[in-house]
């Protein structure tokens, strides 16, 4: 018979199992293909969410019915209401390749041009003269601002490498993260203005897995506390920083982090689009949703298809809790119904 000394561990790994295995349920239910664009035309890779202050509304960036705008005469920029009818849309011939989008306490959108040097998917923007830059518009598509050298890539105070994503602070200061996989591996803080106030991480093609660099910072996004969540996508894991660019923490239980959402509520949303055998192998793809203050996930929605490309890369919530996310591989843009609390 065995001891009681032994029976005591099998006892806390069976009381344990239960509690893990509800952390990570799924109270989600998915609508593929969900929104209208204008005239019926199909969705492009959708490159990012932002919920209208309305409440009523959200916008999604798209790259133009395809996965490129160089060229073409179509808006990417959409307004839809939450029944996913599309009420206006803008941004026509203002970007190539469309990446970070943030919108401001104003109104106003911050988008990135997200090729790097040497991208294929970047060459015919820069054959017009376009990319590598951040633009600033209003929500009539007028441009208030750019950061950057139309069509010139760097890695000075000037000058971005496909720069990957935006986003603008309560205060107003602009935190880049320059640049996509292949580009600057960098996240600079600006001034309203545009008047560069710091820099983390390196140069040109500078990828690194040291504590408070980067391989490929994908996204941003920034906590009720004012702490900076940056989505080290190339190193599998989350690194946050207060306003003043000191490492706090590092998160890795998140899987490979391509987006990041973070609601009023301090809940944060992960989508992991690429885990699997070619880059994270034994993590799954989906969408991991845990605490922004502690940590835990507590949530997990599967990406349950074979994979086509990337999964998930964007991804933002509306104020009853639903998910907006785009699947890039399958050039779709879904929504995720929350039917439990």
């Amino acid at each position: 018979m065995p001891s009681p000394r032994s029976i005591i561990p099998l006892l806390v790994a069976l009381l344990v199992l239960p509690l893990a295995l509800s952390a990570q349920e799924n109270p989600y239910q998915v609508v593929y293909n969900w929104g209208d664009l204008p005239g019926g035309r199909p969705m492009g890779v959708v490159t990012g969410v932002q919920p209208d202050p309305d409440g009523q509304h959200l916008w999604i960036l798209e790259r133009c019915s395809a996965n490129q705008c160089a060229g073409s005469d179509l808006h990417p920029l959409h307004k839809l209401d939450l029944e996913g009818n599309t009420v206006k849309s803008i941004g026509a011939g203002l970007f190539a390749w469309p990446h970070g989008f943030d919108m401001d306490a104003d109104g106003n959108f911050w988008i990135t041009e997200g090729a790097p040097d040497g991208d294929a998917r970047g060459r015919a923007g820069l054959e017009l003269g376009m990319g590598h830059q951040v633009i600033k518009m209003n929500q009539d598509g007028e441009i208030l601002m750019r950061l950057g050298e139309a069509g010139i890539p760097g890695d000075d105070s000037t000058h971005f490498n496909g720069p990957a994503a935006v986003l603008v602070a309560p205060s107003g200061d602009v935190w880049i993260a320059d640049g996509h996989r292949g580009g600057n591996n960098r996240v600079m803080k600006f001034s309203p203005q545009g008047e560069l106030l710091l820099q983390l991480g390196g140069g040109v093609n500078d990828t690194s897995r040291e504590s408070g660099r980067f391989n490929d910072p994908h996204d941003l996004k920034m906590d009720s506390q004012g702490r900076l969540f940056v989505a080290d996508r190339g190193n599998n894991r989350i690194q946050i920083f207060d306003q003043e660019g000191e490492l706090l923490d590092i998160w890795t239980q998140f899987g490979r982090p391509s987006g990041l959402w973070i609601d009023p509520e301090d809940r944060l949303f992960v989508a992991d689009g690429m885990s699997g055998e070619q880059w994270n192998r034994g993590w799954e793809r989906g969408i991991r949703i845990g605490d922004a203050k502690s940590g835990y996930v507590t949530e997990f929605i599967p990406d349950y298809e074979i994979p086509t490309g990337s999964g998930i890369e964007f991804l933002a919530t509306d104020s009853a809790g639903n998910i907006y996310a785009g699947q890039v591989g399958r050039q779709r843009f879904e929504k995720y119904v929350r039917v439990r609390p």
